[in-house]
């Protein structure tokens, strides 16, 4: 199964293959105390990092390594 970045530099849209894509979350503290966690896709094309965010459904699907 190949997952679709955006390629800023290039302006377009690349495929890469779920093997060489990493899984990683941000959070981040909001004022209100409370955390706020963003689940995305990372992967390295043409010598660039590509970031896809997406929903936890999708990223609980994807069997791919998960950052530290």
């Amino acid at each position: 199964m190949a997952i679709e970045f955006y390629d800023v530099k290039d302006r377009k849209k690349v495929k890469v293959e779920e093997k060489d894509i990493t899984k990683t979350k941000y959070e981040r503290k909001l004022k209100d105390g409370s955390v706020q966690i963003r689940y995305a896709f990372r992967a390295k094309h043409s010598g660039r990092q590509l970031t896809k965010f997406c929903s936890k459904v999708d990223w609980d699907k994807v069997k791919a390594a998960v950052e530290k």
